[in-house]
């Protein structure tokens, strides 16, 4: 791709910033008629999506809709992995797939070839294939950043198995839980790894979390080289008991509606879903959306900053690149370490090209570092993903980082749309602070009242997705379909998918996301539940209950705050940190509370419904609104002076 020039600066207009013609002429996309054309007849547009990949057997039906169950390119026969591999080693063999950045100065990276994947993977699932896993098993990984995680999920996609990942900073008891309700009889772990400069053990982590579960084997790859434990009978090293696997292994022919993995994302309840996502509609939109939004080409680098273990590392620090046959990059540790500006020196050192990283790392960027000296001369198009981004942050990201000439991208989307459905396609634009953009072809949203009606232009909403859906949406909630029902269907009926996030539309119809309607707070671009939060604090029988709610961070965008009742114990600075450590316990770092209070009382209904609303107004500004529906409205300015000081 030809380096951009200084010249090419995006011009300003009235609706936003718009891409050069220059880059108009050579991005996939660049007409308006695209979403014109694509409103008419979505479902065509996913069906010449999905006709660009290989197919072992044509679908015989392109959406079949059973509210609030919904299926995609019926009886077609594929495999993810076979896109990913045999596809690929057609015409880039050698080209490399992936680069490994390891946190350690001292060490090397890693770069494998397409073809280094192929065989890895298959050596893999050869591997899992002797152990006993089977089409249809689930197999657990808690994995940190290293190109293992990358194979463990293609080797079991590769044999049709059905991969979890769980996020390697989630404590124990949230890699147990995972572990208990998908059943997984196979984890994947390493026996550590680097973060912050701290080695991480995470095969103790693993080992506690493994109590109660179904696992009978663990695989161990040896990344930090520490001293685990290691269980005769149920613990292999990764190099030993891969060593001698043929690395021929033909892809299982998977049904387009067959499960490709599961992926927990947090609920408004103590228990996270399991999210459902499945082989034929996931890979197709992984494809198309790496594709139109990245403007993915043959010597494009490509860097999503987001760890495996979150959505977006599956769809685009995974299966989305490697399905356009790009190079991608994943690193391990934190982009700041061991020097505010090691993340501008990866992108330099490889040449990356496209950028996609989170509002919170933008706003730590832009606190650690004033001026950037780096050119990035090979950036070409940057974006954001994980909650709303601030017009500041905006700025600073496209003048400092895209240094304004690269399309900057904001995205929206979710665990359960397991790819982007808002954004401003790169080649027609505009680009417009603390607006996401546009729905991307083939996707239907609206904006709805509080009775099911299309709100006007500039009013609140909440937004909300329409028939066909998209291919890669979830198929259900593991195990529970009543948490199916009630989470996403029941606000405006089976037939209209409710994201819980709020919304409203500008005159040129692009979309801005002003934040959750739910008890779902995002922590650095992660949704993460109060109701978990509060459940993990609350096991302390010193707890009585508590309420968690999420207010604005400087850096992290939100975090929590927890107002606790205490029992039989007086506040203090040590029971303070117990309510840390019980989060840390149950969640894990991400989750950790900015502050705890311990208030006589929580602002309550008269049926006992906790007023979070009231809790959350007092650091907001806000009038508290009427309290004349509390039992005990006596509490509220208690807690206020507690909050106040």
């Amino acid at each position: 791709m030809a380096k951009n020039s200084k010249e090419q600066k995006l011009k300003k207009t009235a609706a936003g910033y718009m891409p050069t013609l220059s880059f108009q002429k050579q991005a996939w996309v660049s007409s308006k008629s695209v979403y014109k054309n694509t409103q008419k007849n979505p479902i065509k547009f996913w069906e010449k999506a999905a006709s660009e990949l290989s197919w072992f057997k044509k679908w015989n039906k392109t959406f079949i809709h059973k509210p609030p169950y919904f299926q995609w390119f019926v009886n077609g026969k594929l495999n993810i992995t076979y896109n990913i591999l045999e596809k690929n080693l057609e015409t880039r063999k050698n080209k490399v797939a992936l680069i490994w950045e390891p946190e350690p100065l001292e060490e090397r990276p890693r770069f494998l070839t397409y073809y280094d994947l192929y065989r890895e993977v298959n050596k893999f699932a050869n591997t899992l294939k002797k152990i006993g896993v089977k089409k249809g098993d689930r197999v657990g990984i808690y994995l940190p950043m290293i190109p293992e995680v990358v194979i463990s999920m293609l080797a079991c996609a590769r044999i049709g198995a059905v991969h979890s990942v769980v996020f390697s900073a989630f404590s124990s008891q949230a890699l147990q839980v995972r572990l208990q309700d998908t059943g997984a009889k196979i984890l994947v772990t390493s026996d550590g790894y680097f973060r912050n400069g701290k080695l991480i053990d995470l095969k103790k982590n693993a080992d506690q979390g493994l109590k109660g579960t179904k696992v009978k084997k663990v695989i161990v790859v040896k990344r930090a080289d520490n001293s685990v434990k290691i269980t005769k009978g149920r613990d292999y090293w990764w190099n030993d008991i891969v060593q001698g696997q043929s690395d021929q292994c033909e892809a299982q022919v998977m049904d387009s509606e067959d499960l490709q993995f599961i992926l927990y994302t947090s609920g408004s309840t103590g228990k996270p879903k399991g999210i459902v996502h499945t082989c034929g509609g996931y890979m197709t939109q992984a494809y198309v959306t790496s594709k139109f939004i990245f403007d993915l080409k043959d010597n494009d680098v490509f860097w999503s900053t987001a760890d495996i273990g979150w959505i977006t590392g599956h769809t685009y620090s995974c299966y989305g690149p490697l399905l356009n046959g790009a190079t991608f990059v994943i690193f391990e540790g934190l982009p700041n370490f061991p020097y505010p500006e090691r993340w501008c020196d990866i992108i330099e050192k490889y040449g990356t090209s496209v950028f996609y990283t989170a509002p919170t790392a933008i706003r730590m960027f832009e606190k650690q570092i004033k001026n950037i000296k780096h050119k990035f001369s090979d950036l070409r198009i940057i974006a954001s993903v994980g909650e709303p981004i601030d017009e500041k942050s905006w700025l600073w990201y496209f003048q400092q980082v895209g240094k304004g000439r690269c399309p900057l991208l904001d995205t929206w989307w979710q665990t359960e749309t397991g790819g982007i459905l808002i954004t401003s396609l790169p080649g027609i634009g505009p680009f417009k602070p603390t607006f996401t953009g546009l729905p991307l072809p083939g996707v239907n949203i609206d904006i709805l009242d509080e009775k099911g009606k299309s709100v006007k232009t500039g009013q609140n909403g909440n937004l909300i997705i329409r028939p066909p859906f998209t291919p890669g949406m979830l198929r259900g909630v593991y195990k529970n379909h009543k948490k199916y029902v009630e989470t996403y269907w029941d606000e405006y009926g089976t037939k209209t998918y409710f994201t819980s996030d709020g919304a409203y539309r500008d005159k040129n119809d692009l979309v801005r996301i002003i934040g959750r309607v739910d008890d779902v707070i995002k922590v650095a671009g992660h949704r993460v539940s109060t109701g978990e939060i509060e459940n993990a604090i609350t096991k302390n029988k010193c707890f009585i209950e508590c309420a968690v709610v999420g207010i604005f961070d400087e850096i992290k965008g939100e975090v929590p705050v927890a107002f606790v009742v205490l029992k039989d114990v007086k506040p203090s600075e040590n029971v303070k940190k117990e309510v840390i450590n019980q989060v840390m316990k149950g969640i894990g770092p991400i989750s950790l509370p900015k502050e705890v209070y311990f208030v006589p009382d929580l602002p309550k209904t008269r049926s006992g419904k906790i007023m979070r609303r009231i809790l959350k107004r007092m650091f907001t500004g806000e009038e508290i609104g009427d309290t004349s529906t509390l039992s005990n409205p006596e509490c509220v300015d208690q807690v206020r002076k507690i909050v106040l000081g």
